[in-house]
């Protein structure tokens, strides 16, 4: 069990440009964008360190930050009195050199000072790229009980997916042998000839070691944790795998998916994974009192519906919905859909006006945009692909607008 008197540093990795969901990363960083009705991608890690009781957090970002600093600074803001007790944000300080983060270990390295300030006894490395709930003490007692260096984070994934990780070759007692990077054939988990162990991206090391790793890293010219620091460290220290199925969190229901993890690094694997949050039974439930995801709150008014026709749809706070149609959707805040608008399996962000008579299925429209009387989004593909960008799966996406025309748009009236 972890000892009270541990102290514990967590470092969130929140550079992410997230090349592959453009256009809805045009403007953002990948962590910061929206998720669910009302939350954004960063707030579910920042949520498991703060229900995990750890709450000294410095949250690392490069590209495209300006939006994420302000949700940080409006959403997760700590008692100032308790100085261990903080989440801060911290781009390139360039202390290191007049260079950018190179990596994951780069990023690390370029802010030395804050952990040799801190003086932790853990440091963990975790991303902020990705839709789950874990109790990152149970990863933290797992590491003091097998007396690890470093545990890595591993979700048990179908031998065909598990081409599209990571994998950590591991023996019985969950100490890892060997490292495999994203191969056609990877080496199945020890009791599973079925599964392999992908590697989530998380990481607790313990201080020494990392920095030390660090310093070495450096000497050699190496940037990133999965592809050179921890295959060297493997060499000459004792690293273990962390099972995430056997991570369990209090109020969890029944019909959920167990030990439910999304990386959400595609448009496909963005949209899908907003689909699990929907249904009587979702797979995906954000409704959990005992492990609350905490995001920004929200001021405005109540959604306003008036003779509309919604279902297993999500509707969050400040919209004002007439005469619609909405199935299989999610609609987040300030949205406003005009008399005989129709949407099914769409994805509506903030601040959006869709024109009487609009038609769209299949679409995640960004915010601030105005969708003219009678348009027709996701039902001609050809047409799509010229005017929009389409997924592999099919989802039209229509990039964000002009804040000055949303204004414009919703001063009118209805």
């Amino acid at each position: 069990m972890k000892s009270s008197n541990t102290k514990i540093l967590a470092l969130v990795m929140a550079g992410g440009e997230g090349s592959r969901l453009h256009p809805l990363t045009s403007e953002h960083s990948k962590p910061s964008l929206p998720f669910g009705g009302r939350y954004r991608i960063v707030d579910f890690v920042l949520s498991n360190l703060i229900n995990s009781g750890i709450h000294s957090i410095y949250l690392l970002v490069q590209y495209k930050s300006q939006s994420l600093i302000e949700h940080v600074r409006k959403a997760w803001s700590i008692s100032p009195t308790l100085l261990s007790q903080f989440v801060t944000v911290v781009p390139p300080q360039m202390l290191q050199g007049a260079e950018w983060f190179q990596g994951t270990a780069n990023a690390v390295y370029q802010n030395l000072n804050l952990i040799e300030e801190y003086d932790p006894d853990l440091i963990l490395i975790f991303s902020a790229d990705h839709i789950y709930r874990m109790d990152v003490r149970q990863m933290v007692h797992f590491h003091q009980a097998r007396q690890a260096d470093v545990s890595l984070a591993a979700l048990p994934v179908p031998l065909h997916e598990a081409v599209n990780f990571g994998v950590l070759i591991t023996d019985e007692d969950q100490r890892v042998r060997e490292f495999q990077e994203k191969l056609q054939q990877p080496t199945p988990m020890p009791d599973d000839p079925d599964r392999a162990y992908a590697s989530m991206g998380n990481y607790v090391f313990n201080a020494d070691v990392l920095l030390e790793a660090l310093q070495e890293g450096q000497a050699h010219g190496e940037t990133d944790f999965g592809h050179h620091l921890l295959p060297r460290l493997l060499k000459t220290h004792r690293l273990y795998a962390y099972d995430f199925q056997e991570n369990q969190i209090p109020g969890t229901r029944p019909y959920e998916e167990a030990n439910y993890w999304r990386d959400v690094g595609t448009l496909d694997a963005y949209f899908d994974a907003h689909r699990d949050l929907l249904g009587s039974q979702p797979r995906f439930d954000l409704f959990n009192a005992e492990w609350p995801i905490y995001s920004s709150n929200y001021q405005g008014p109540a959604t306003r519906i008036i003779d509309c026709t919604i279902d297993n749809s999500v509707v969050a706070g400040g919209n004002n919905l007439h005469g619609a149609t909405v199935r299989d959707s999610i609609i987040r805040r300030e949205v406003v859909l005009e008399p005989d608008v129709e949407l099914e399996e769409c994805l509506i962000m903030d601040y959006v006006r869709i024109k009487r008579g609009a038609r769209l299925r299949r679409t995640i429209v960004s915010r601030y945009n105005v969708l003219e009387a009678h348009h027709r989004v996701g039902y001609e593909p050809e047409q799509d692909r010229r005017r929009y960008v389409v997924s592999p799966g099919g989802v039209v996406v229509i990039p964000s607008g002009k804040i000055s025309q949303a204004k414009r748009a919703f001063s009118e009236s209805d």
